[in-house]
């Protein structure tokens, strides 16, 4: 539940990291501290399970969500936002790097580091940049699309583990294939550990929302372990996990040691900036306060260069992880700050603890947080609102699936490119009719009830006027005019909604006045925005079309063809 208005941070725009500790206020202290240590407890299971996705030694999860936090709290913008690893990048680190480390874990750590490192150095860049509004280009159908086909992905890499099988393959049908056909060897102990600790945290999720509910299974997993032996029973556990704070320091390895560092990158740094803005806008939104978005870029970028240095590797914020801290009532990012000393104070004195924690408890933490990715009913909302973008959707999906998540992120970001080129080249070309007892015109098709003026078609292009769409809006417009039931004789265009026309808009609507001139039609413009008049005026239009003026409309057009005694 939202804090009383009156213990909410005041709403405005994102302070500098100073102004928000010169404006923080005492009562928030216990709630943030609450928050900080339910967020700590929320984050030990989760960052296990991730890292172990990641093909790192589960510890490093646990830096991850300690020096992300700490950075993000001193230079990010948004008050709940949590800062660490997450499935999508977890998976996507993991199933690259593999490659890259030979089968040797120590350059696997080594590689791992160097991409958070690399991460930050670009995060700067981009900040420095300016490029911000880039993950603009990443639309949401396509994060719809992407989010499932990774959830799928990792899903199916977590259930050998789950059934207690060796599972294999380097991609996603073939491990799915191996999967089938290891199904029959599944492992009773195994199974019934996951099934339980699945179970329990669906439960846990249903009835006690924003709570650690897995740090609790987590621990009634590893007593059932202790006094039933299940280790004995092929029941595999993580191990020890070493105590002590991360040691500080430089990857031992350089980015020119390793193929495809750069590019592996720049995709955590899409997928995880994409998501944590995502996240954060929607949790500031519903507090009612403003995240600068640039200067995410430099937290996320801080963030990552900390992990790097503490050897992890790639964090940002999760909307899972973050929903738990705002739920557990954080007021500002000091309990990011709590959270990370509580995690401090567990890597001190609790590893030990988590010794005889079965592997297939941690599958099931991720299946569970994988759940939320998978959007069945946004899809289904897609395929009847649009089925352009439900398609889009499903490309990335696939793509995801059949291509690995990293070629899915690139193809995510050209699909969306894709998207946006294609509704600009194909803009609505809307005929209008004058709506009853007005001298407004709106679009006939959506509006049947609307009067057609006897003699006049009138359009109207939701979209500016440029060179790769002019072809398509001739067409449209000629095959209206054509096939209009009675004969035209003047064509009204209202350039209302097109707010740029370039070059090759000004010769199209040329070439348009001289096509319906051999229709005996003329052509009349109305609505013209400022430039849009320029470019025409200096292309000559106005000398074949009548004056273009900004005080010309549709209506005006209409009754000076009118009165000319032409109609």
């Amino acid at each position: 539940m939202a804090a009383p208005a009156t213990d909410r941070p005041h709403s405005g725009s994102p302070a500098s990291p100073v102004a928000g500790l010169a404006s923080y206020e005492p009562k928030w202290l216990w709630a943030d501290c609450l928050a900080g240590v339910t967020l700590a407890a929320y984050a030990v299971p989760v960052a296990l399970a991730y890292a172990t996705l990641a093909g790192l030694a589960p510890v490093v999860g646990i830096y991850g969500y300690m020096l992300g936090g700490l950075a993000y709290a001193v230079l990010g913008s948004s008050r709940h936002l949590a800062i660490g690893p997450t499935s999508a990048i977890s998976l996507l680190v993991g199933a690259s790097i593999a490659p890259m480390a030979a089968g040797d874990p120590v350059r696997l750590a080594s590689v791992a580091s160097l991409v958070a490192l690399l991460v930050a150095v670009l995060a700067a860049v981009a900040w420095a940049l300016r490029l911000s509004t880039l993950t603009s280009f990443v639309s949401d159908t396509i994060l719809v699309g992407f989010k499932a086909g990774a959830g799928i992905s990792i899903a199916v890499t977590q259930l050998p583990s789950a059934f207690g099988v060796p599972g294999g393959g380097d991609h996603f049908l073939e491990r799915v294939w191996k999967l089938t056909q290891q199904l029959g060897d599944a492992d009773p102990a195994v199974l019934a550990v996951s099934v339980g600790a699945l179970a329990l945290l669906l439960l846990g999720d249903r009835l006690l929302p924003g709570r650690p509910v897995a740090l609790v299974v987590v621990a009634l997993s590893i007593v059932a372990t202790s006094v039933f032996r299940l280790h004995e029973h092929g029941v595999v556990t993580v191990g020890a996990i070493p105590a002590g704070l991360p040691t500080i320091g430089l990857p031992g390895i350089r980015p020119h040691d390793v193929d495809g560092d750069i590019p592996l990158a720049a995709a955590c740094l899409l997928l995880g900036y994409v998501e944590s803005v995502s996240a954060a806008r929607a949790l500031a939104s519903k507090h009612g306060y403003d995240v600068d978005v640039r200067r995410e870029l430099l937290a996320l970028g801080g963030a990552n260069l900390l992990a790097a240095l503490g050897h992890g590797y790639p964090v940002a914020g999760g909307l899972s992880q973050s929903a738990v801290n705002e739920k557990a009532g954080a007021k500002s990012r000091l309990a990011l700050v709590v959270a990370s000393i509580a995690l401090g104070v567990a890597l001190l004195f609790l590893t030990g603890l988590l010794r005889n924690l079965p592997k297939a408890v941690l599958a099931a933490i991720v299946l569970v947080a994988v759940k939320g990715l998978i959007d069945v009913r946004e899809i289904g909302r897609l395929r009847g609102v649009s089925r352009l973008e439900f398609r889009v959707a499903i490309t990335a999906l696939v793509g995801v699936l059949l291509l690995g998540i990293l070629k899915g992120v690139l193809l995510a970001v050209i699909a969306s490119i894709l998207l946006l080129l294609h509704r600009a080249a194909y803009p609505h070309v809307a005929a209008l009719g004058r709506i009853p007892d007005t001298t407004r015109y709106s679009d006939l098709e959506r509006h049947p009830d609307n009067e057609r003026t006897p003699g006049v078609s009138i359009f109207r292009v939701e979209a500016a006027l440029l060179y790769f769409n002019v072809d398509h809006v001739l067409r449209e417009v000629l095959r209206h005019v054509d096939t209009r039931g009675e004969a035209a004789r003047l064509v009204v265009w209202d350039l209302s909604t097109s707010p740029y026309v370039d070059l090759a808009g000004a010769r199209m609507l040329t070439r348009l006045c001289s096509e319906l001139a051999t229709r005996n039609v003329a052509l009349r413009l109305a609505e013209a925005h400022a430039t849009v008049r320029d470019i025409l005026r200096a292309e000559g239009l106005d000398a074949r079309v009548g004056p273009i003026s900004r005080q010309t409309s549709v209506a005006d057009a209409i009754k000076a063809f009118q009165r000319a005694g032409v109609a």
